[in-house]
């Protein structure tokens, strides 16, 4: 489902939302267009232009978070959707010290990988692959955490319509 951008009155950015959320601001006109992205939403009675970013008539105080939540989502976007191990494209999250070996579950153990090097790494320490394997297994980036003050999470698919307003966000 497509998404879209939304942000606060002044123009910052507070999350990505799905289309049906979307059209349900729309229709209770709590929200202006600011900018559309290709297509048309058909009812009986209302034609919408497809939005591909809204902002809020009136502003939202959105409280300020210390932490961001870890989630997958987040721990790949914060890597950039690599794979920490051999640099390919990422698509699951893996412990650098696994939870079975005493890991814990928290942004500076947690980094993003690929299918083939989770399911080869398992639930080995980096140590023991090191070990096993050589130097192939390091980390090609130290995992940390991210600071909250700016963060959003908006996944792979940043339309270049978005680019603008996020530019300061996740920095």
């Amino acid at each position: 489902m497509r998404s879209v951008l939304l942000l606060n009155a002044n123009y910052l950015p507070i999350r990505v939302i799905d289309l049906k959320r979307a059209v349900q601001l729309m229709w209770e006109e709590e929200v202006d267009v600011v900018e559309d992205a290709e297509g048309v939403l058909r009812s009986p009675s209302v034609t919408y232009n497809v939005p591909s970013i809204l902002r809020l008539r009136k502003y939202r105080h959105i409280p300020y978070r210390t932490m961001v939540p870890l989630t997958n989502r987040g721990v790949l976007q914060r890597d950039n959707y690599e794979c920490a191990y051999c640099g390919k494209k990422a698509n699951t999250v893996d412990h650098v010290q696994p939870k079975a070996h005493g890991g814990q579950h928290k942004w500076e153990n947690v980094v993003a990988s690929c299918y083939k090097c989770n399911n080869k790494k398992s639930d080995k320490s980096l140590t023991w692959m090191q070990e096993r394997y050589g130097e192939k297994w390091k980390l090609n980036y130290q995992p940390f955490v991210p600071t909250a003050q700016n963060w959003l999470s908006v996944g792979p698919n940043v339309q270049e319509a978005w680019k603008p307003y996020l530019a300061n966000v996740n920095k």
